[in-house]
């Protein structure tokens, strides 16, 4: 760790940050021993970053990414021009992270100034391997692993890409109020499906046609669940329980959405704390039992 007296303040800033804007996902981080928990958060604070660029760009977003990626190479560097970042460069130098992950993420975020729209699953997925499938592979350094990295790389990235495409479909109505379709086109089309019916739905609901075509997509995102939750047995044993109530809370949100008939356009899907609390309360149970060392030190949880 480096020997940064602000960096115990960087990293609380960046648990505020996952805590407030990432209340699934906090939840489960709470699973992970403490000394990995900061690395989670300092993973999610600059995701979150770079998302409130594009979601809520000021005048020159292109320019801001360009200054957060600039900005990120120096902290590599060991300057830090945010708390973040500081908090970031660590969590990469303590758990060996390829940084290029952060490049590969950043050229997806990009996508999003400029794509409003994907016309198959091939082109969204080169998007969601960007924004969504490197974070499982940033992740794995910091849960750990039983067996060579590599054999549990792509069921990491495939859960990511599984919390992405989740995030997707509960988010349809607000992401096409920012004008964007993060759903392919292709398999929209195949129910009589495009982005004016669903604006119209958007603003009137009842729409059978596009219900039948998110059910569709919602056994779409649930085989990627299925081909990504065996990877959750290569992971370090103390990780398992983290990465597991993740997954069952993330996938809680597609029960949500069938609950609601698939009606994702006039209401947003969202799992109860009560429910989340039920979910964890097993991981917990699971996750002390798994702690059969003294975890080891870190800036804090």
């Amino acid at each position: 760790m480096r020997a940064d007296p602000d960096l115990a303040t960087a990293y609380a800033a960046c648990r505020l940050i996952n805590a407030e804007h990432g209340r699934t996902y906090f939840l489960a981080t709470r699973l992970l021993p403490p000394h990995r928990r900061p690395a989670v958060h300092a993973l999610y604070g600059f995701a979150r970053l770079a998302d409130e660029i594009v979601d809520s760009p000021g005048p020159d977003p292109t320019a801001a990414l360009d200054a957060l990626e600039n900005d990120l190479h120096a902290a590599f560097l060991g300057a830090y021009a945010h708390p973040v970042l500081a908090a970031l460069a660590d969590t990469v130098d303590r758990f060996a992270i390829d940084p290029g992950l952060f490049d590969v993420f950043l050229k997806s975020m990009r996508m999003d100034l400029t794509v409003t729209d994907y016309p198959d699953l091939d082109a969204l997925a080169e998007y969601t391997h960007g924004s969504a499938g490197v974070i499982g592979l940033m992740m794995l350094p910091v849960l750990g692993t039983v067996g060579p990295r590599a054999d549990a790389e792509p069921a990491a990235a495939a859960l990511g890409e599984a919390f992405q495409l989740t995030n997707f479909l509960r988010d349809v109505g607000e992401d096409l109020d920012r004008g964007r379709v993060y759903l392919p086109a292709d398999h929209l089309a195949a129910f009589g499906v495009d982005r004016e019916r669903l604006a119209a739905t958007r603003a009137v609901g009842g729409d059978r046609r596009v219900r039948r075509a998110i059910a569709h997509l919602v056994a779409h995102t649930r085989a990627v669940y299925r081909r990504a939750v065996p990877g959750i047995a290569l992971l370090d044993p103390v990780a398992r329980p983290c990465v597991d109530t993740a997954a069952r809370l993330y996938a809680g949100i597609l029960d949500e959405i069938a609950r609601a008939d698939y009606d994702v356009l006039t209401r947003r899907a969202v799992v109860s704390r009560r429910r989340r609390l039920a979910v964890a309360a097993p991981g917990l149970a699971r996750c002390l039992l798994a702690r059969v060392r003294t975890p080891g030190p870190g800036p804090g949880a």
